[in-house]
């Protein structure tokens, strides 16, 4: 569906629960996480569950959302907020000034970014008679609407704004650029009655057979300034599904002349934490995220007094044994460790049980999940370097080897594990080969052997021995979230938690 189908998706529900009744609601809808492709410990349970290192016990992405956007239903007349579960906007106004969602159509928040941040994101064009730049908080009107624009095209259509020095602005350390600056998307509201004309839409269309994007599909067409040229460019869709220029040009026909409104939050900023790098980088290093929401090093955990806490770690709901190393720049969330146990600098353990002596290489991404394959929960770990592109596939299986696998080729990852390269390895039905949904990863009847297993994989690639997959039942990732046992991870995680407060209790008498 994308998440401009399931933002359709959700209002039909709402009717059908609620009836009328939905029309005097203020509905906060947020998109729990999709396939999470490039962060992917987040995939099983939804990015909107990710844990953050902070609260006790730990909060996540959700108590996070809703503690940022508490005020704002007092100012909003019915509608629908929508908003990403990889974002998080922080933003001061002044004391009298009020974030209000009460026009008609569409009403964004805006912040301030250097063009860079731009060519990923929607920019907005806005009406320069209609705001100054100054002051905290500002209503603007939007000329037209930019998705994923590249530098030449926000110059030329009129996006770039020159900026005094802006103290959010001058990130990009170079002065003389910090005063050119875009205004970028994040949360946007829907007012009632043009949620109820998407609706109506919706109900018209009958079955959806492609991906509809909220932030591109819909913002795109508003403004005076739109044209349907967008319509026909498919370059930053995932998935190229048949129809999808077609629904694009009637959701144009529908919403356009529809407004845009604009709160230009001059003193924001925007992070988003969608991907291995951003998770590790503002969780771990010294940016100014983790400063701002002061980001523990060590939220919720037991670790062990003997070892230091390193500034730049983040431990989230573990726990640690004494004699466990984790080396700079690593995040461990929901899992134990062992005393024989070392993590390298700047990879991510997730989920897991170690309890043997081993080494974690840097770079590295573990990552357990629970089955369910035939009525029996099974274990499987996904491991991959950081860097590793999960959302690149090819169309034949003669251009695998452009595939990059734990420093290897995917196929030399192949031939190490004594596994075929055909079409039947990969768990995909539109013949697309990737690593997505590659079937290398060993289903195991204990967590701690799926995690031995996995780690067996990775160190015949780093030393380039045997070590023969064959005996074993094998999935993709892909198919991990097909099987997946959320009940299980739970209880796993649950574990952790009550032991945790046991031992605190403990320590306390």
């Amino acid at each position: 569906l994308g998440n401009g189908g399931s933002t359709l998706h959700v209002l039909r529900c709402l009717e059908e629960q609620y009836g009328d009744q939905w029309t005097s609601f203020t509905v906060l809808l947020i998109h729990s996480g999709g396939y999470s492709q490039r962060l992917p410990s987040a995939s099983a349970l939804g990015k909107i569950f990710t844990a953050l290192p902070l609260g006790d016990p730990i909060f996540q992405m959700l108590e996070l959302k809703l503690a940022m956007y508490i005020d704002f239903p007092r100012h909003m007349k019915p509608g629908v907020l929508v908003t990403c579960s990889d974002d998080i906007e922080l933003y001061s106004t002044g004391a009298t000034e009020t974030i209000t969602f009460d026009k008609p159509g569409f009403t964004a928040l805006a912040h301030p970014s250097d063009l860079a941040v731009g060519t990923t994101h929607g920019v907005f064009v806005l009406d320069p008679s209609s705001f100054s730049g100054k002051g905290g908080l500002e209503y603007a009107s939007c000329y037209r609407f930019l998705h994923k624009p590249d530098v030449e095209t926000m110059q030329q259509s009129g996006a770039v704004c020159v900026r005094g020095d802006h103290p959010q602005l001058s990130s990009s350390g170079d002065s003389g650029m910090a005063s050119q600056c875009v205004y970028t998307d994040s949360v946007f509201y829907i007012d009632h009655s043009t949620a109820k004309q998407l609706l109506m839409f919706y109900k018209q269309m009958g079955t959806l057979s492609c991906e509809i994007d909220a932030y591109g599909d819909f913002l795109q067409a508003l403004g005076p300034g739109a044209t349907p040229d967008y319509t026909k460019n498919t370059s930053n869709v995932s998935k190229e599904d048949s129809g999808l220029v077609e629904v694009r040009q009637q959701l144009y026909s529908l919403l356009q002349g529809t407004p845009l409104n604009v709160i230009v939050l001059n003193n924001s900023q925007f992070y988003h934490i969608g991907t291995t790098q951003e998770y590790l980088f503002h969780f771990t290093a010294e940016s100014q995220l983790r400063f701002e929401l002061d980001l523990q090093p060590v939220a919720f955990s037991l670790f062990p007094d003997t070892a230091k806490p390193l500034d730049q770690v983040s431990i989230m709901q573990s726990i640690l044994e004494p004699g466990c190393v984790v080396g700079p720049g690593s995040v461990i969330e929901y899992s134990r460790l062992g005393p024989e146990v070392s993590v390298g600098k700047g990879s991510i353990v997730s989920g897991s049980c170690i309890n043997f002596s081993v080494d974690i290489p840097s770079g590295c991404f573990l990552s357990s999940v629970s089955v369910k394959v035939k009525d029996r929960v099974e274990y499987v770990t996904m491991v991959f370097s950081v860097g590793d592109d999960l959302k690149k596939s090819v169309k034949l299986l003669s251009d695998i080897h452009s595939l990059q696998l734990l420093g290897a080729s995917l196929p030399e990852c192949l031939q190490l594990w004594g596994i075929k390269a055909s079409e039947q390895l990969f768990s995909s039905e539109d013949s697309r080969l990737g690593l997505w949904t590659a079937r290398i990863f060993p289903v195991c009847s204990t967590l701690t052997e799926s995690v031995r297993m996995s780690l067996n994989m990775l160190n015949s690639v780093r030393h380039m021995s045997a070590f023969k997959l064959s005996s074993f039942q094998l999935l993709s990732v892909k198919e991990m979230l097909t099987y997946k046992d959320v009940e299980d991870m739970l209880k796993f995680r649950k574990q952790i938690y009550d032991e945790i407060c046991l031992q605190r209790q403990k320590k306390e008498v």
